[in-house]
């Protein structure tokens, strides 16, 4: 066999294992809303939980959707991963103040928000939990 045959034999196996390596990676990682739409029922609220609704429909539904459902821009916040013993409601705090990296889901990373002030993000935190736990989503503990 040839130096040239053998680099071919070998080149064509690298191209196969790397398609296979993607094609793996891309089915165990969350993409766009494939199935990351949720159903979200929302509850008789608070006051405060009907003042984040307010405040979450006017800064946040674009991309987490209409009762934090989720869109092929961002991911659903009434899903179990942000549940409060995952993402407490400072890492709420911090990704509306400060953006957050890409690190659940491929939406890409999430910008800061400082058009929301503290205390409305106080109030779209309480929303988003009592959003939660009428979807039965309550705190766990983080285990790694």
């Amino acid at each position: 066999m040839s130096l040239g045959s053998k680099l071919l034999k070998y080149l064509v196996f690298t191209v196969l294992a790397a398609g296979l390596g993607v094609s793996v990676w891309q089915s165990l990682w969350p993409t766009g809303t494939k199935g990351y739409v949720v159903n979200v029922n929302e509850p008789e609220l608070t006051a405060v939980g009907r003042s984040g609704k307010l405040l979450f429909e006017a800064n946040c539904a674009s991309c987490h959707g209409l009762k934090g459902a989720g869109t092929d821009k961002g991911p659903p916040l009434v899903h179990d991963i942000y549940n409060p013993g995952h993402h407490s409601d400072a890492a709420f705090f911090l990704a509306a103040q400060q953006g957050v990296r890409q690190h659940h889901w491929r939406f890409g990373n999430m910008p800061p928000q400082r058009q929301v002030s503290e205390p409305q993000i106080t109030a779209i935190v309480q929303y988003v939990r009592e959003l939660q736990v009428a979807n039965g989503i309550r705190y766990r503990p983080h285990r790694m």
